[in-house]
């Protein structure tokens, strides 16, 4: 070796490939390695999406095919560590996983490659259809190197859709808009908790809460005819939230004097997102329009719903808080009211900490000239910073790249945001730097996605419509800092006149986080009914759907 020169430093590589057993054609997707120093549960059940993860590295392939190798090494990018070589020398369990993405050429003439929702909720690690390998015990040394094999033998199986009881039906049909739009099948779905005594009381037609958030296929509301409510998961959760059991809300369901209404939450995922915000996007297509015209529709036709505007309320908490906003914003002739909680940030001034409209950068506290402080982006309620904006940036830098991560910064960039040149979603800030493109921001501003602009700018044309429908809770230690965004509405809210928007907000105590509400399960429902009473036309039979 030349007096002076360095040795190269030492490979640190995986190998990874798929026989035709396990996928006979060539894939477009994304490949990860996932580290751990756990042997249960398997390596790809402990990837977390927020905060200290298991380590998680992972890279594109294209058209990769059976028995083919992909390449992850030490100039891949990682969350928590940022490389291989951030690995320390031990013994771990390393597993293998491939995401695998579908070609859609869309109605607006970009041809993109992304995942398609396989009614798991875009969770590449359970998803059906994605491959995976068996976990490896394995010695790993960044200072001597290694170059390990692995093989996606393993395929993932299709989602086990609940069976329909007593109380809950379960429905999904093929979207006509969504197909149109993606070029490929895409499905919208409903699950619908029914009332007591729906099939005793064939004559009665009944008001609906449409509940909003994450995907999922569990009963609205926690519904559940099981008593859980021993459990210390239970307990806890009870403690935190204020809020029921579902156990405890089936027995409030089902009692003597008691609203008997039906209550409906939405299976939407996009291929950016488990949830599509109900809303039309250029980057999602026209979910807000599938859901009023093909989804709701459908529910009022198979269902007993009063199918008229006084008798459909909202409700959601954070991406079903923002929802339900939302459509109460933009349909205020089509809902009669929203109980939103703790929802996704509701004005861009406050876009958790950050204004995206001011400042440059979304990464550090803008004014400062030598000290460079962190924006945080997760805090527990007594205010301990558990991530930063930065470091969910990296994860969904690793997670996916052209803002497929399927992840909570992204969704909003593709839901709110224009599309790329690429016909990928623009990003609104740079996942490395932080840097903020304020022309994004912009477009979501005038776009009508900032909710309190929204708001501001058409108060005078959509006011009286929303008079006493606007009701809002958060704690004030929300753990996202979405407090910050409904103090901003509530400070216009307070100066609307004709009309004042009559409306309401509850805040908890400095140590209520994210999940908080002011009210129970069994008396929101109770609010609720008394709202559609109150605002019932005249003639309509309000009692019918009160009986014991």
């Amino acid at each position: 070796m030349p007096a002076g020169a360095r040795p190269a430093p030492p490979s640190l590589r995986f190998q990874i490939s798929f026989p035709a057993s396990a996928h006979a054609e060539p894939i477009t997707g994304r490949v990860f390695v996932v580290i751990s120093n756990r042997e249960t549960p398997e390596p790809r059940s402990q990837v977390g999406f927020w905060g200290d993860a298991s380590p998680l590295f992972g890279a594109d392939v294209d058209q990769l095919k059976p028995g083919q190798a992909a390449v992850i090494d030490g100039t891949t990018l990682g969350y928590p560590p940022a490389t291989l070589a951030d690995i320390p020398a031990g013994d771990y369990y390393v597993q293998a996983l491939m995401n695998v993405y579908t070609q859609c050429r869309r109605s607006d003439g970009h041809t993109v490659w992304v995942h398609l929702d396989q009614w798991e909720g875009q969770q590449f690690n359970r998803s059906p259809g994605n491959l995976y390998s068996e976990a490896q015990k394995v010695h790993l040394d960044p200072n001597a190197g290694y170059d390990l094999r692995l093989s996606l033998t393993k395929v993932i199986p299709p989602v086990e859709i609940p069976n329909d009881t007593e109380w809950v039906k379960h429905i999904k049909i093929q979207s006509s808009l969504m197909t149109k739009f993606w070029g490929q099948p895409i499905y919208l779905g409903a699950t619908v908790l029914l009332p007591k005594g729906y099939d005793s009381h064939p004559s009665v037609f009944y008001p609906v809460l449409y509940e909003q958030g994450h995907f999922g296929l569990r009963p609205p509301m926690g519904f559940t005819t099981r008593n859980e409510g021993s459990s210390e998961l239970a307990k806890a959760r009870l403690a935190q939230y204020n809020r029921e059991t579902g156990y405890e809300f089936y027995r409030a369901w089902g009692s003597g004097n008691f609203p008997r209404m039906l209550i409906v939450t939405f299976q939407h995922p996009t291929p950016y997102f488990d949830d599509s915000y109900a809303v039309n996007s250029v980057n999602n297509g026209p979910y807000g329009d599938a859901i009023l015209t093909e989804l709701i529709p459908y529910l009022e036709t198979h269902f007993r719903m009063i199918r008229k505007p006084y008798a459909r309320v909202l409700s959601g908490g954070s991406t079903g808080g923002w929802e339900s906003l939302a459509l109460e914003l933009y349909h205020p002739d089509f809902f009669d009211g929203t109980w939103t909680f703790y929802p996704d940030p509701i004005s861009f001034e406050h876009y958790q900490l950050v204004n995206i409209y001011k400042d440059d950068n979304s990464f550090f506290e803008p004014g400062h000239t030598w000290l460079q402080a962190w924006r945080p982006l997760m805090r527990t309620a007594e205010g301990q910073v558990e991530s930063t904006m930065s470091e969910m940036s990296r994860l969904e830098a690793v997670l996916g790249s052209h803002g497929r991560s399927a992840q909570q910064l992204e969704i909003w960039e593709a839901v709110y945001g224009p599309v790329g040149e690429d016909g990928y979603p623009k990003p609104l800030w740079d996942k490395m730097t932080g840097k903020i493109d304020h022309s994004v921001a912009d477009y979501m501003r005038d776009h009508g996605y900032d909710l309190t602009a929204y708001l501001k700018q058409n108060w005078s044309r959509i006011g009286p419509q929303l008079v006493g429908k606007i009701h809002v809770d958060v704690g004030d230690m929300d753990n996202f800092y979405l407090n910050l965004a409904v103090y901003d509405l509530q400070d216009f809210l307070k100066t609307t006149h004709d009309p004042h928007y009559e409306g309401s907000f509850e805040f908890g105590r400095p140590d209520k986080g994210h999940g908080w509400q002011s009210m129970t399960q069994e008396n929101l429902i109770r609010i609720m009914a008394d709202h559609i009473t109150k605002n019932a036309p005249a003639r309509e039979n309000t009692a019918a759907w009160k009986y014991n």
